[in-house]
């Protein structure tokens, strides 16, 4: 079974800001168990900042100090990729006084529907 086997078939979320807000509740005023499972489960969050391509010759001559050029221009929105799909594009931020800590600040949600694979 691949994961696209688990797409819903009767209604997809349009983007992350469709989701509604709180807890989802069902009749009783309990969230549903199976829901809360879901809920759960760990998912892999990567930011990219861009990639490069290079021919291996290259990559073994890489050593302390190489420079990899990437193919996103300082100011580009970074993508915010979840299970290898691209859920969202933002800008890096400084978090901490000391700028030691970096996040990344949401500017577009993208939809389901959006074919945005990362290999």
């Amino acid at each position: 079974m691949s994961q696209e086997d688990f797409r819903p078939a009767a209604a997809e979320l349009q983007s992350i800001g469709d989701m509604p807000q709180g807890d989802p509740v069902v009749a009783g005023g309990q969230k549903p168990r199976h829901l809360e499972t879901v809920l759960q489960i760990p998912v892999s969050v990567k930011i990219v900042l861009g990639s490069a391509t290079m021919p291996v010759a290259s990559v073994l001559k890489l050593g302390r100090g190489a420079v990899v050029p990437l193919d996103r221009k300082v100011g580009e929105p970074v993508d915010v990729v979840v299970n290898g799909r691209v859920i969202a594009r933002g800008e890096v931020v400084v978090l901490d006084e000391d700028s030691s800590r970096f996040g990344v600040s949401l500017t577009e949600v993208i939809g389901s529907s959006a074919p945005n694979r990362v290999a």
